[in-house]
């Protein structure tokens, strides 16, 4: 590293008392550890400065060796680099990271929780038969959200909707912002949980909304199989993983809305996650995997 550029980062973490390198911005995540860390930093300080690498390509690369950590986001307290986001989710789970940035934890979150007529009759159902338990909502740092009745513990936080009263855990309430918690029915029903502010997830798709979506040309489809398998079944518009499939994903915008099959689902569920954490922002699973495209869609497609 050249010294000018040393001398820029040095200023850069000493310029504010918090400072955050991560992709995006702290209105516009553009991945979701820089938004899982944003989502912490945003319930324990008001104000803090973020950096985008995106921007500064010598920046980027230049953190890492400076810090002598390989990723981003990176968290810079008082001139002293803290850590990635692992880390920081740790610190804030223990409580360290508020004695870090001097709130003490004092700071108690107001969950906000909405729920619609639909799921509050439900709920209503539910709690009716609960022998006294309460409605409890889990939201863990990737946002992923456990729905469940279960007694009171120590330290909950109550966040009212209407006539319901949903228990968190401090780590969750400090994630429940804006939460909206619907309720469909039907096969593929249930309560639906959702929030303006969670980082972006891999979304599920049937069979019969992928065949859709690539016939519109909205969708580029990735299939992760190994080659015995894809020549024992395949679907025509995917594009196998190998390594020039590979470098072509990573070719594209990450804006670009991508779709992963395997089998049954679960190891392309596995490809999806890791690419939506390379900043691709509109990721898809096929449901099912190519079992259920050719039971739903293309019964030319043989099954295995």
């Amino acid at each position: 590293m050249n010294e000018s550029l040393r001398k820029q980062l040095s200023d850069l973490v000493l310029s504010h008392r918090v400072v955050l390198f991560m992709k995006g911005n702290r209105q516009a995540p553009q991945c979701g550890f820089s938004a899982q860390v944003v989502q912490i930093l945003d319930a324990l300080v008001p104000s803090y400065e973020t950096v985008d690498v995106l921007l500064s390509p010598s920046i980027r690369d230049g953190i890492k060796e400076f810090s002598q950590w390989p990723t981003i986001p990176q968290l810079y307290v008082g001139g002293q680099f803290v850590g990635g986001c692992d880390i920081v989710r740790d610190l804030n789970e223990s409580g360290e990271l508020q004695k870090l940035l001097g709130t003490g934890g004092s700071a108690s979150p107001s969950p906000t929780i909405s729920v619609t007529d639909a799921a509050a009759k439900t709920f209503q159902t539910y709690l009716a038969d609960s022998g006294g338990d309460s409605l409890r909502l889990k939201i863990d740092p990737p946002f992923h959200y456990d729905l469940f009745l279960g007694p009171p513990e120590p330290g909950d936080i109550e966040a009212r909707a209407g006539d319901l009263t949903f228990l968190l855990d401090l780590p969750s309430a400090r994630r429940a912002v804006d939460v909206h918690i619907d309720f469909v029915g039907g096969a593929e029903g249930g309560f639906k949980i959702s929030q303006p502010n969670e980082p972006p997830k891999v979304k599920q798709v049937t069979a019969t909304e992928l065949k859709a979506m690539l016939d519109r040309g909205e969708v580029i489809l990735f299939d992760v199989r190994p080659a015995g398998e894809r020549a024992l079944a395949s679907i025509a518009a995917a594009r196998s993983l190998d390594a020039a499939g590979q470098a072509y994903l990573k070719a594209l915008d990450r804006g670009t809305p991508v779709a992963f099959h395997c089998h049954h689902g679960v190891r392309s569920l596995e490809a999806a996650r890791q690419v939506l954490g390379e900043d691709f922002r509109n990721v898809y699973n096929l449901k099912g995997g190519i079992d259920a495209w050719s039971e739903t869609v293309d019964p030319s497609v043989p099954r295995y």
